[in-house]
Formats: structure tokens, sequence, C-alpha cells
């Protein structure tokens, strides 16, 4: 699954390409409308998030270009504008979706997945993590935990799943703080990032103090949970 980003906040692009990275897509980020406008068409993408605001060629007319060419790639448009009349106009020009900055990277994916699965493509990441008696099910958003015979569900907040699914999605590798705060909160969060301490702890209470591995001065790696005896 190949994903265009065209955005020109290079620091929000960073992090969109990085999180649908690791959602398993295969994604290019260019920060400049023409080239986006070359990029998608001359290339075939599954999906491209456009930002509004862009040098060269603003997301209204890169939308309608690709449109006017028969492209019909689906598009979620980003932009700090925020009133009817600006999501009207981006939806006249052929886009699909629309989020407003700032916006939470689950939302985000959720837009992303739905338009993929709107438009007959699938969502290309697997939709459950099987990580010894730990099973996670990002499509249904539902986490169990096998124990004994059986399986038991365990209720996390919508924030807590969030997290969760940064670490599970790259279960194995060390996930620093910066990037699931960039991820599971807006972009433009600038509480303190010890909240990121806050819900790894809470998770640990619901699904065992060894799921989430600490690495200092690095961030958590989420370590495969032992499977019960049956």
């Amino acid at each position: 699954m190949r994903l265009l980003i065209v955005e020109d906040e290079k620091r929000l692009a960073r992090s969109l390409a990085g999180g649908l990275t690791a959602e398993g897509y295969t994604v290019d980020v260019v920060h400049d409308g023409l080239e986006g406008l070359h990029r998608a068409s001359g290339s075939p993408y599954d999906l491209i998030v456009l930002d509004v605001m862009l040098p060269g060629m603003n997301g209204y007319r890169v939308c309608s270009t690709l449109r006017a060419a028969g492209n019909d790639v689906p598009i979620l448009m980003l932009t700090a504008k925020d009133g009817e009349y600006d999501e009207a106009e981006g939806l006249d020009t052929g886009a699909d979706d629309y989020l407003t900055k700032p916006f939470s990277y689950v939302v985000l994916v959720a837009r992303v997945k739905a338009l993929l699965r709107r438009g007959g493509r699938g969502a290309g990441a697997p939709a459950v993590h099987v990580l010894g008696d730990l099973r996670v099910d990002t499509a249904a958003r539902r986490v169990f935990l096998r124990n004994g015979g059986g399986e038991a569900e365990a209720a996390l907040t919508t924030k807590e799943f969030a997290v969760l699914e940064q670490l599970v999605v790259r279960a194995g590798e060390v996930v620093s703080k910066t990037e699931i705060l960039d991820h599971v909160w807006d972009f433009a969060y600038d509480g303190d990032p010890n909240i990121v301490e806050v819900y790894v702890s809470a998770l640990r209470r619901k699904l065992g103090a060894e799921l989430i591995r600490t690495v200092r001065g690095a961030g958590y790696r989420l370590e495969q949970r032992p499977e019960t005896a049956r």
C-alpha cells in the first residue's frame, strides 16, 4: 500500500510518515503542491494525505487538477482552517475527506483506513496482532488476554489503546516517548511529556508489568507475553 503525504510543515510530515510506515504502509513525502501533483500524476498511490496551504500550488488546486485528469485516488485533505465554507470547498474539489488541524494521529489513521476500505483497497497492515497471551484487534479496537483455557477482554480507554497500538505495530522495537506523543496526542500538544508514563503504567497494571519494558533514555519496547500453560 503506497501513500503520498503532501505537507509543507516538515515536523508534521515526518511524524505522519513515521507513524504510517509503522502501520505497514509505504510512504512518500513531498513539501510542495506542484511536486505533489507531479508525483501523484506519475505514480500510482493508494491514498494521498494533502495539506491545503502549500507552496507552489495549494491543495485545492492539486485535488481539482487530479480529478479533472480522471485520477480517483482517495484524498484526505488537511487544513488549519476551520469553517463550513472551507470544508465544502475542499470536498467540492473532489477530496474524499477533510481533517482540521490540530488533530489526533489516532483519528487520522482511522480516516485513512476508512478511505482505503471505502475504495476497496483494504487497510494494508494486519488488523490482529498476537504476542503470546496478548491479542490486539486494531480494527475492532479490542484487547484480549489468554487466561487458562479461555480469553478475557481487557477494558482500555481510548488513549490507553492508542498508546498500546503504537507499541504493538512495532513490537520488539524501541518506541520513543516523543513518537508516542506525536502519534497519540494532538500535534499541537505542549503539555507534560510525562503523560506517556502515566498511560504506560496503566497498561502495565491492566496487561501485566512484564509486557512493556522501559529502555532507559530511549523509550519503550513491547515484549512478547509468555503464553500460559494450557
